[in-house]
């Protein structure tokens, strides 16, 4: 068994976001996140479910239209199909996410 840390090794972009899986298994995938505050705002669409949590920071989401601000501690589900936006997010903030691909 091995121990890891979330915050270890989390430097932060110069600019987008980096994205480091952390656990792979059958269809279950834990990401963190590292944002910069320097993103392109692209929309996304994907085939997975995905739960998110904000450990660190500030992010204002467009999820199919609708505006969702998220601070430390707030986590939000992303059912699949549905489109999803990073509107802004603070220099530095760390995700949680976890995506449950279909079988």
């Amino acid at each position: 068994m091995r121990a890891d840390n979330l915050f270890a090794n989390a430097a932060i972009p110069n600019e987008g976001e980096r994205f480091d899986t952390l656990l792979s298994h059958k269809n279950l995938v834990v990401e963190r996140i590292v944002s910069s505050e320097f993103i392109i705002s692209e929309t996304s669409i994907q085939k997975q479910d995905e739960w998110v949590v904000l450990l660190q920071g500030e992010a204002l989401l467009d999820v199919a239209g609708e505006s969702v601000s998220l601070m430390a501690g707030d986590y939000v589900f992303l059912p699949a199909d549905v489109p999803h936006t990073l509107v802004r997010v603070s220099q530095g903030a760390v995700w949680l996410a976890v995506h449950l691909h279909p079988e």
